[in-house]
């Protein structure tokens, strides 16, 4: 510490020798006094003279104080005066610096600093005493912390963060129910989380985010006081380039209470500075959440939460109010441009929102009249050009609506009302340069990347003066640029112009049919002009090459090629792209690429729009490949164009087919569970022919019971009313149950028949199906073709059992009809019984083989929807198999990542164990121990790095 004191050896107005003496004095009491009370009366001399002998009290007593602060703990009156006392000696107080305005007296605050933090066991004891809840004690403690982090944020900011435990007690200075230790704790948090991004996640995860919010809101939101300014500063620094914490912060819904913030009253008169500054930073904020830099998808969330929550609504409320300070508003406009930047739904609501006018105006078109009024501050009019573009980026409902409303069939004749193409055209054309530039600049983003209304634009016809015809938009653009205006009218228009005519060889055509626009271009890019005319001709030589690059050859008098033979013989090809790379090497061009917002300190420095300069950057390789291009070449490459437009057709064309042939898959396995229903429905209808052909069977053998027991008895006496003992209500029913079992056959064969047509349907889809699918198996194919060698026995086995059952029936009718015709003749009893009996048993021997081969073809039946059921479960299994191995790789993925992490967690606590071995060995260094109890420190440190080594190898096995 010697060295400081040559400090201020150059001063005359140092401390006089009886005050040297005297803290020296001081220290020594502090260093040698038994009593406490000396001490502490020591300690508190020494703070009083600390502010005015900074010097000498530093230099002399940093290191009594701190021992104190180490050895003195249980009395909080001294622990309060050294920290007070080291806080005088290191802060730089702005007295001080006005009163001596030297640097050195600045420097003395780093140097006391650095001498403190150099035993990182200062600190360490320094986030303890935090923890006291002593006022005396935590303030000044909080207050020294601060101004050690002002002096040396780095340095501090990697003790803390290795220190156990150390922010988040820093964190519960935030609960302080002390207004005065929560409010410099939030200072403190400031300078801990300044551009430190590990210390940013901590705070956050340690529930930063809601306190904060707590007390803006109970500080008033944004008519709250310097204490939700420092707030909002805190939480800037904790979201501003931190992906993690911004989508933390999103997931847990603190954007919804973002909201209450921006509700304003309707009299908007009289802000306060500080609330026009809260409210300032609260827009800030939330522009951090959606800043263009940041990752699109974190961007995109937050838009939709902050429509959803109706932010966007309040913002566009405010946007529209009456009162509102000029500032607050540019920025709100600024703020609505991210908010609404690319996201469609926010898009389309802000395209709904319209002033409080009568008649009411959207708000698009009252921006507009502020951006082409050259009365309007210059920062407002670049944040509406933004607001306008944030609007239509990726938007192309809204380029489709803004150009509409130029062309004839949309423009209100009766003048009523003004349109935003209207206020456009009105700024291009007007005589102010810097609206001829945001509405050239605001035209071209309608037509970004959007060919459809990069032609429809062509359509546009402009009265340029009464009783002349009309003329066409890209005519008069042209006409102003030959006009000799000034540069940055001309380079907006040029602009414009390679925005419009770059991928839309239809404009190019339009362009070049204007005879007199090549020569004007050739001849600007020939002529050796000034350093302000070098933009303008680098912009011309854009454009001529844009109508080379993307001409499609249908002027003859302009074709690709003779356009490039007429820059040779004018401009020469070399001077021609040494002209072209004028624009990117521009001073503005670098810094209109950073940023989509146009930024510029002032007017004359609007030249470049941000997604011009990516057009260029896009371009200027191709252009000047395209000028060094012979005939053959453009062949050759038009000639791979086609080749690959083909390939992708080609592509197309199979894609379709797979789509196609997955729709097939799905109709085939809907046609096939059909299938099976109606298999089931045809086994129940055999199942109840079965049934009854057995009741025909039981009624037969008991007619023929009847007829051998009456018929010897009654055969003539009862033959006018019954036949052979039955009834002729009997008969009767047997004809109607005879009926039924036709209808029934007929109902079974149309039945047999819709299955016939879908087996063929199936069996066409299945062998288009088998040819396309080229990774069917072998196996598949077998069973499909036993399955349909399986069909076909089946149908032509009920084909003959249908033949059968006719067959039968026939007989049987013939049978009673026999009956009926004995029953009218006077019978010969043994006769008629031997006839009767051996009809019945013929009929009887064809029942049970029908029978016979209706049971087989059940089985076969059956036999069949087991071997179906087979096959889909082998399919099934397939699919169960592929579904468990991807579980068991995700399963071995998370175990991977879980060990990952333990063995970092194993890292950080053995660095930490090595961090205290090192401290105690300096502290037995210092105490003067034998070298015995070093080595003794060797083996153990020995013995930890031994287990150190096998917990990684145990890590690694894992």
């Amino acid at each position: 510490m010697n060295f400081l004191r040559g400090v201020m050896g150059g001063q005359s107005a140092g401390p006089q020798h009886t005050e040297a003496e005297t803290i020296q004095k001081l220290c020594d009491r502090v260093a040698s006094s038994t009593l406490l009370d000396d001490r502490r009366n020591a300690v508190r001399a020494l703070k009083s003279l600390s502010k005015k002998y900074r010097l000498e009290v530093g230099s002399q007593a940093m290191e009594h104080l701190t021992r104190v602060l180490q050895t003195d703990r249980s009395d909080s009156e001294i622990i309060g005066y050294a920290l007070d006392t080291l806080y005088n000696i290191i802060s730089n107080d702005e007295e001080e610096v006005e009163e001596n305005s030297t640097r050195q007296s600045e420097d003395l605050g780093s140097q006391f600093t650095e001498i403190f933090i150099k035993q990182q066991e200062n600190v360490t004891l320094l986030l303890s005493l935090l923890e006291e809840f002593d006022f005396h004690v935590r303030w000044p403690g909080v207050k020294l912390l601060t101004s050690l982090l002002k002096h040396l944020g780095p340095q501090v900011q990697q003790i803390i963060l290795v220190s156990p435990m150390g922010v988040s007690r820093l964190m519960d200075l935030l609960a302080d129910s002390r207004e005065v230790i929560r409010n410099d704790g939030v200072l403190l948090l400031q300078a801990l989380t300044r551009s430190n991004g590990a210390i940013q996640k901590i705070v956050a995860f340690e529930n930063a985010f809601e306190r904060l919010l707590d007390i803006i809101t109970e500080e008033g939101n944004s008519d709250g006081g310097i204490v939700v300014e420092d707030c909002l500063i805190l939480l800037q620094n904790l979201l501003k380039n931190n992906n993690s914490n911004q989508n933390f912060f999103k997931e847990g819904s603190y954007i919804q209470r973002m909201k209450p913030w921006f509700e304003v009253g309707e009299e908007n008169s009289g802000w306060s500075a500080q609330k026009v500054t809260n409210l300032h930073l609260m827009l800030q904020l939330v522009r951090v959440l959606v800043s263009p830099t940041n990752p699109p998808g974190a961007t995109s969330s937050c838009q939709k939460a902050m429509f959803q929550c109706g932010l966007l609504q309040q913002l566009c409320t405010i946007l529209m109010a009456t009162g509102v300070p000029a500032d607050i508003l540019t920025e709100t406009i600024n703020t609505v441009s991210e908010v609404i930047r690319g996201c469609q739904v926010n898009q389309d609501y802000f395209a709904s929102v319209n002033a409080p006018s009568n008649p009411p105006r959207p708000a698009i078109v009252v921006l507009l009249m502020s951006m082409v009024n050259e009365r309007q501050p210059f920062v407002l009019r670049c944040a509406v050009l933004y607001c306008f573009q944030c609007f239509l980026y990726k938007n192309q409902k809204g380029q489709g609506e803004i150009v509409s409303t130029l062309l004839p069939s949309t423009i209100d004749a009766t003048g009523n009302s003004v349109s935003a193409g209207q206020l456009l055209c009105g700024g291009l054309f007007s005589t102010d340069s810097l609206s001829n530039w945001c509405a050239a600049v605001a035209l071209a983003h309608a037509l970004q990347e959007n060919s459809t209304q990069k032609e429809q634009l062509l359509r546009v016809q402009l009265a340029t003066s009464i009783g002349n015809p009309p003329v066409s938009l890209l005519q008069q653009c042209t006409n102003i640029l030959s006009q000799g205006s000034k540069i940055q009218t001309r380079v907006g228009l040029l602009m414009l112009l390679c925005t419009w005519l770059s991928n839309c060889p239809i404009a190019v055509t339009h362009f070049l049919h204007n005879s007199a626009n090549v020569p004007f271009l050739t001849g600007q890019i020939a002529e050796n002009l000034g350093e302000e005319e070098q933009l303008v001709q680098g912009l011309c030589a854009l454009l001529l090459g844009i109508s080379i690059y993307f001409n499609d050859n249908s002027l003859e008098s302009y074709m690709k090629e003779k356009l490039k033979q007429l820059i040779e013989k004018r401009i020469g090809k070399e001077n021609f792209i040494e002209k072209l790379g004028f624009i990117s090497k521009h001073e503005l061009y670098s810094r209109a690429s950073q940023k989509p917002q146009p930024n510029f300190p002032s007017p004359e420095c609007m030249i470049f729009d941000h997604e011009f300069t990516k057009l260029v950057k896009e371009l200027e390789g191709v252009i000047t490949k395209a000028i060094y291009k012979s005939s053959e070449e453009d062949k050759k490459e038009e000639e791979v164009k086609k080749t690959l437009e083909q390939h992708d057709s080609i592509v197309t064309h199979y894609k379709n087919m797979i789509r196609e042939q997955d729709l097939q898959l799905e109709e085939l396995k809907q046609q096939i569970s059909t299938l099976k229903c109606q298999n089931e429905q045809l086994q129940t209808a055999v199942t109840q022919q079965a049934s009854q052909i057995q009741q025909h069977k039981d009624q037969y053998n008991l007619l023929k019971v009847q007829l051998g027991k009456d018929s010897p008895h009654h055969g003539s006496s009862n033959g006018g009313a019954q036949v052979n003992g039955i009834p002729p209500e009997e008969i009767s029913r047997l004809r109607a149950e005879v009926e039924e079992l036709k209808s029934n056959q007929e109902l079974l064969r149309s039945q047999l028949a819709e299955k016939d047509s879908l087996i063929e349907n199936l069996k066409s889809s299945q062998t288009s199906l088998d040819t396309n699918e080229a990774t069917a198996s072998a196996r598949d194919s077998e069973q499909i073709a036993e399955l349909k060698q399986e069909l076909a026995t089946l149908k032509s086995q009920l084909n003959s059992k249908s033949m059968e059952i006719t067959k039968l029936q026939t007989e049987k009718q013939e049978l009673l009809q026999k009956i009926e015709a004995f029953s009218q003749s006077v019978p010969v009893p043994g006769e008629s019984e031997t006839v009767v009996a051996a009809k019945a048993t013929d009929v009887e021997g064809r029942l049970s083989a029908l029978l016979q081969e209706t049971k087989e073809l059940k089985n076969e039946i059956k036999a069949l929807s087991e071997e179906r059921t087979a096959i889909k479960e082998q399919l099934d299994s397939s699919n169960s198999t592929i579904v468990i191995l991807q579980n068991e790789k995700n399963q071995l993925e998370v175990n991977i990542t879980d060990s990952k992490k333990e063995q970092d967690d194993l890292l950080v606590l053995l660095a930490d164990q090595d961090q205290k071995i090192l401290s105690l060995k300096h502290k037995l260094k210092e105490l003067g121990h034998p070298d015995e109890e070093e080595d003794e420190l060797e083996s153990i440190d020995q013995d930890d790095e031994d287990d150190e080594d096998e917990v990684a190898n145990s890590q690694g096995d894992n």
